[in-house]
This record gives C-alpha cells, structure tokens and sequence, in this order.
C-alpha cells in the first residue's frame, strides 16, 4: 500500500542530496566584480551621436580599456504617432542613467505619409516610457537631461499650465532618484519634488576656458563689462563677473503687457544702468538663445551707447528663426563672436558659422555620472575657482 509519509532515513539522505554547495573564493571574487560594475548609461535617440564620446571620457575616469557602459533604447514610432520603448540588455541592479537631448530637433519619424520632427514634448515621453520599460528593476534611476524639459515654463502667469513642475512630479513619482541638468532657467524649480535629488549645473568654467584661450589677453578689468541682457540673468552675470574679476551692468527689458506676441509680452525698450560702455569691450551672459531677438535688441543699444568688441556667451543656442541675422551682423561688426555649448542639440549648419564657438560638454557630461555613480560630491565640478585662477594665471590676466 502506498504511504504518503516518507522514513526517516529518506528524508536525511533528501537533505544531503539538497544541500547547496559552498562557493569557492574564485566565485565570491567575481560577484563581487559584478556587482561593482553596475554601471548602466541608458541613451535615447537624441544622444545617440554623443553617446560613444561620453562613454571614452568615462572609461578614461575609471581606468578601463574597451569598456562599454551604453545600452541603447529602441525608441519605436508607429505610424500613427504613438510610439514606444525597447531595452534589449538587462538592467535589473543597475545604477542607471538615463541620457536625453529633448533639444534636438533633428531626429524625426513618419506619421500618416508625412514627415515629423520631434518636439521637447515626444522626447520627454520617451524618457517616460524608459522608465516605465526598466520596470522597477534598476537598483536608482537618475536622468541625465543637459536642457531640462519646459525649463521655461516654470511659474504661472494667470491660467497657464505649469510643464516643467509637472514633469519633475511625474519623474520622482515613476521612481527616479535624480535629476541633472545644466542652468536651469530658474533653479528654484527644484522646490517643486523636495524629497528627489536635483542639480543644476552651471557649465561657466568650460566655456569660460575656451573663451580666455581664445581671447590670448585682449580683455581685462580696465576695458571689459559683462553685462546681463535683464534682471533674470544677474546671478549668472555676477558669476562670470567675479570669477572673471570684471565689472558688470544690466539691461531692464520694459515690456508691453497688455499684449502677447509669438507667445511673450513685447519688449517695448531696454534701459541701462551700469559703468559707462564707451570703448568698453562686453561679455554678454545668458542662459539661452532662441530667436535671439532680444540679444540683438542688448547689442544694438551696447552700439549706441559706444562699445567696443560684443561677445555673447550662453550655455543653450536654439536660433529659432535661423543664422542669416547673425551672420549679417557679424558682417557689420555688430558682434565679435558667440560662445554655446553642446548642451542642446547644435546643427550642421551652425557648426559652419566662423563666429560661433560651440564648447564641447562630453567630458563634462561623463565626469558628472562617474562622480554621481561614485556617491561622490558634485562640489569640486561644481565650484572651479581654483582652477580659473589658474587658467588666468596662465594667460596673465590675474
């Protein structure tokens, strides 16, 4: 007759049977490799081109050869214009960052027959959709967005929509760790999710780099302003003015608010206050660039108040309504050069443009995840003044 109740003796040789073998040094050795590279950079569409330049600089940081830390996201479009995310490697237990240029404008896809760019709008999604497709197996979640998404949208104005909060309360509520991105049009932004990391990053010493090398000792404390195009853009002005030792003036954009035009209030006039601007070189500091409107409106009164050389210097140029302006007052002299950075997505056609000077933000990009990926402190990338003296030193403008 069949017993369901086993002998004593089965049960004891079961047991030997199951028992889990013990794990050689070897073995031990190589989890615990494994888990230390946990490093995953998880890069969209729109960073694609940038994507083996970031990784190079990472590998250098942490002395590896032929590493690769990239997973590339199928970011699929149907034709109807919906669209999702695929990830083909496994992330579960990794320390992931998402990479994304909501900027570029290049990338496009087909919708119904015709031709589509995509928007800050479908590359924000996307970001959504990764987050969603790693499925809450990541060890911590932090976005990598060099142009935060609706940046400009940041407060309300009567009955308007709050984008960039909006979006920051869906990341933390999806599960991200951390936010990263460079000059934020107004840092306070960061109230917005109080229990999530979130870090602006104002890349003045890279373009500030290229700028003094480029220079060779043409400007100092005697015959250069930085000034700042309105009240907005002070303490970015003050910034480069301290570290830069210079004096500063600012502009005071006097708009129309009666009326909205092209989605803003018409500026009506720009009033100075500041040093006299005869014969005086200028920096002209600012986040962004987008029609460039206005900083042509700045110059001109620069101009006409009697100033020498006119230099502009921001971290995001858009040039929303092209280069035909700029090269036309480049041409009259109007303006000596443009200093961008790489931070938002730069066109074929500007790269060509002689007074444009687009400053390369890869390996700053790479060392910002190396230091986050090594619970490090952002502070010694963050604060650089150590580091421009020197650079002053050396082209003996100190």
């Amino acid at each position: 007759m069949f017993s369901i109740f086993k002998k004593k003796e089965d049960v004891k040789e079961e047991k030997a049977e199951s028992k889990i073998p013990e794990r050689k040094t070897s073995d031990v050795k190589l989890a615990s490799k494994k888990e230390k590279d946990d490093l995953a950079i998880i890069v969209l569409p729109n960073f694609k081109d940038r994507a083996e330049s970031v990784n190079n600089f990472i590998c250098k940081c942490r002395g590896e050869k032929n590493a690769n830390h990239l997973i590339y996201a199928n970011a699929v479009k149907f034709s109807n214009g919906e669209g999702k995310v695929k990830i083909d490697e496994s992330v579960r237990g990794k320390d992931v960052f998402i990479v994304s240029d909501v900027s570029n404008y290049s990338i496009t896809y087909n919708m119904y027959g015709f031709e589509n760019h995509m928007s800050p709008d479908e590359h924000y999604q996307d970001i959504v959709r990764t987050i969603s497709a790693i499925a809450g197996k990541a060890k911590k979640i932090t976005i990598v967005m060099p142009l935060l998404y609706s940046s400009r949208q940041h407060r309300r104005s009567g009955r308007e929509s709050l984008d960039c909060a909006i979006a920051l309360r869906e990341l933390e509520s999806l599960g991200v760790n951390s936010v990263v991105t460079f000059d934020a049009h107004d840092p306070n932004i960061q109230n917005v999710t109080p229990y999530s990391s979130f870090d602006t990053i104002f890349p003045i010493y890279p373009v500030l780099k290229e700028f003094v090398n480029d220079c060779k000792g043409e400007f100092n404390s005697e015959n250069t302003l930085v000034i700042s195009p309105d009240n907005g853009a002070m303490t970015r002005a003050i910034a480069y003015a301290s570290m830069l030792k210079l004096d500063i003036g600012m502009f005071y954009k006097r708009r129309d608010y009666t009326r909205i035009i092209n989605g803003k209030n018409p500026i009506l006039a720009h009033e100075y206050t500041g040093p006299a601007l005869e014969n005086k070189n200028c920096l002209i500091v600012d986040d962004m660039i987008a029609s460039g409107e206005s900083l042509i409106d700045v110059m001109t009164e620069l101009k006409s108040r009697g100033a020498k050389d006119i230099t502009a210097i921001c971290t995001f140029a858009f040039f929303t309504e092209g280069l035909d302006k700029f090269d036309k007052l480049y041409e009259e002299g109007l303006i000596k050069a443009v200093y961008c950075t790489n931070a938002s997505y730069v066109s074929p056609e500007m790269k060509n443009r002689e007074w444009l000077h687009v400053v390369n933000l890869d390996k700053f990009v790479a060392l910002i995840i190396n230091t986050l990926h090594n619970n490090e402190s952002l502070s010694p990338l963050i604060s650089s003044n150590e580091k421009l003296k020197e650079l002053l030193k050396k082209n003996k403008l100190d």
